[in-house]
């Protein structure tokens, strides 16, 4: 029997299937931001357009058919509220369908989880940024099970950051993976760095890099940004390790798909013997199957179903892992 998953928080709409564990199909459709960024309403109209069919690519390629599905995980949240709900309708309707139960799933657990089977780790701290967010976290027991925030930023996720630096810039399409495709060549200048503990924070040097630009090549100012709040979290990270004693590191999320934040975190944790994994990009990037990697546990743990819902600022130290 097979667990199917959705997610839908941005920009983003994939439906993956799983199987013990084992990942079957991972079919996503992706809407295009340009230059401009993401109109939360449009980019939901755009999921309920190919909604039916990403979840019927996902079904054909996993070889199985709706009556094998033995429940629906979703995106309950983080994300955005129109987007979110298209992919909760979607997993309800599907649920009503075939008689599944539907298990709402934390969008950064999914990162977490789907990148901690990958490597077999058991008690990793995990490093997660994406777009929304940048957090470093690792499980804790007390008051119960839950992964517990050593530190987050103070302001906006890194991925954004990189966004609103890509706009600005006037870089199409204006992703972080294009600010890195620029920055390449680039020389370093000056810029603000803000760690305090293990929390960080990135619209002071997104205010500096864009001001930068009109004396600064494009290029330097993009090195120099990706290298200064990389190295922010880097070091953020380490003193979590040395404080939490934890012995695996694991980086997840999309802005783990850079291949500099990567190396960064790779050379930090051999020098401090820590074992380090990131996943490969297809599960950095969001998609359905991470969500069915966690309804699975979630059904195979014994979590009871919950009533479809989303929530927009959805954290997941707030979720209690039962797995």
């Amino acid at each position: 029997m097979a667990v199917l998953g959705i997610e839908s928080s941005a920009h983003t709409f994939g439906a993956g299937v799983t199987e013990r564990g084992k990942i079957l199909a991972n079919c996503k459709s992706m809407y295009k931001i340009g230059g401009t960024g993401m109109i939360p309403m449009k980019v939901a109209d755009f999921h309920a357009r190919n909604a039916r069919k990403v979840i019927q690519d996902a079904i054909t390629k996993s070889c199985i058919c709706e009556g094998d599905i033995e429940a629906i995980g979703y995106t309950k949240g983080p994300g955005l509220g129109p987007c979110l709900r298209v992919g909760q309708l979607s997993a309800k309707t599907l649920a009503d369908s075939v008689g599944a139960p539907l298990f709402p799933v934390n969008h950064c657990i999914g990162h977490i989880e789907i990148t901690r089977q990958s490597f077999g780790m058991k008690d990793p701290l995990v490093l997660y940024v994406s777009g929304g967010n940048s957090q470093i976290l690792a499980i804790a027991e007390e008051p119960f099970r839950h992964y517990k925030v050593y530190g987050e930023t103070l302001d906006i996720g890194v991925g954004n950051m990189l966004d609103n630096f890509a706009r600005a810039a006037g870089l199409v399409p204006a992703w972080g993976s294009k600010v890195a495709e620029v920055a390449k060549g680039g020389s370093y200048i000056r810029m603000p760095y803000t760690v305090k503990g293990m929390d960080f924070a990135f619209t002071g040097i997104l205010t500096h890099s864009i001001k930068a630009l009109s004396g600064s090549g494009v290029s330097d100012v993009a090195y120099s940004l990706q290298e200064t709040s990389f190295a922010m979290l880097c070091e953020a990270t380490e003193r979590a390790l040395m404080l939490s004693g934890k012995m695996e590191l694991l980086a997840c999320g999309g802005v783990a798909q850079s291949s500099r934040l990567k190396a960064m975190l790779g050379a930090m944790a051999r020098a401090h013997g820590v074992r380090f994994g990131a996943a490969p990009d297809e599960f950095n990037a969001d998609n359905g199957a991470m969500i069915a990697v966690v309804a699975e546990e979630m059904l195979r743990s014994g979590s009871e179903p919950e009533p479809p819902a989303i929530d927009q600022r959805s954290r997941p130290d707030a979720v209690r892992i039962t797995w």
